[in-house]
């Protein structure tokens, strides 16, 4: 186990620079690029509620090591839209992985390092169970997350169900309309609740929370969570994917896992390192909250590198 000794206190968010769009699969995405278009391509993928500042500094230290860093803004995130009024807003996970594939293709990449926490990791998963040959080697923070819906339906010890407790909020109408309300004082809740020891400063969280003001974003993300919990239903183009991911594939790509506090007792990796059937390596960050790319960009920047290696 390792503490990561490079937090980064308040007011010390580095900029990601100029954001570059451009049109991939059903979306006009808003991306942060840094280092040359010839180094090896990463991809860093974020979650919810987070943005690409999550990676403001894992982007210039892997620039600078050669690798050409690309970072979109997910679904219903900051400048990223949809081209259609009529593409349904949804947020369930093949169609997140899919966006990234479209991206890869858009910007005429045949493999990159994938690298991700939360929504960002569970598509770096998915797209390595489906896409494999696009995937070089993965960094996904808290293992193997990709979602088993029919496994969504049994509860939990009533202190896991507890930590889920906004899933059950945004299954309402009541949850729904708080969200859309309340998004920017909501998010920073979660941010404290599941990064308890990052002491972020509100300049650190604005720049962040800018991205939820995009038109889609309470769309994407209450049917994020009500899709997983069967409340809410998928689209037919995404079924075939779904239904692969239903059984769990194992994951063959070269794979660094992370696991911090924010994973509790499954932070040891054992619970899923069977998943896992290529060159693989698991990483515990010790005080580390969920926000790891943030937290310990060091820890998370040098597993990219080492990823590559293996």
């Amino acid at each position: 186990m390792t503490r990561d000794a490079s937090r980064t206190g308040p007011g010390t968010n580095t900029a990601l620079g100029p954001i570059k769009q451009i049109e991939a699969g059903v979306l006009n995405v808003g991306y942060a690029e840094f280092g040359d278009v010839t180094g090896q391509p990463v991809i860093l993928l974020h979650g919810w509620p987070y943005d690409p500042h999550s990676y403001a500094e894992v982007g210039p230290p892997l620039a600078a090591a050669g690798y050409r860093v690309l970072v979109p803004f997910l679904r219903g995130y900051g400048p990223t839209t949809f081209l259609s009024a009529r593409t349904v807003r949804n947020g369930q996970q093949s169609a997140i992985a899919r966006d990234i594939v479209d991206f890869m293709d858009a910007l005429h990449i045949d493999q990159a390092i994938l690298g991700g926490f939360d929504w960002g990791a569970r598509a770096v998963d998915i797209i390595a169970a489906l896409w494999p040959q696009r995937c070089k080697a993965i960094v996904p923070v808290s293992g193997y997350i990709i979602t088993q819906r029919e496994a969504q339906q049994q509860p939990l010890s009533p202190e896991a169900e507890l930590g889920w407790w906004y899933l059950y909020y945004f299954a309402t109408e009541r949850g729904r309309l708080g969200y859309g309300r309340n998004r920017h004082e909501f998010n920073k809740l979660i941010w404290r609740r599941a990064s308890p020891r990052w002491n972020f400063d509100d300049a650190t969280y604005d720049r962040s929370a800018a991205a939820f003001d995009n038109p889609d974003h309470v769309d994407v993300v209450i049917s994020n969570y009500r899709w997983r919990l069967s409340l809410a239903p998928g689209e037919p183009q995404y079924e075939g994917y779904e239904q692969q991911l239903a059984t769990l594939p194992t994951i063959s790509v070269p794979t660094i896992t992370i696991g911090s506090d924010f994973d509790g007792m499954a932070k040891d990796g054992k619970s899923y390192c069977g998943r896992f059937t290529g060159k693989y390596e698991h990483r515990v960050l010790d005080g580390i909250g969920h926000n790891v790319p943030r937290e310990a960009p060091r820890s998370f920047t040098q597993a990219i590198i080492d990823a590559d290696q293996l």
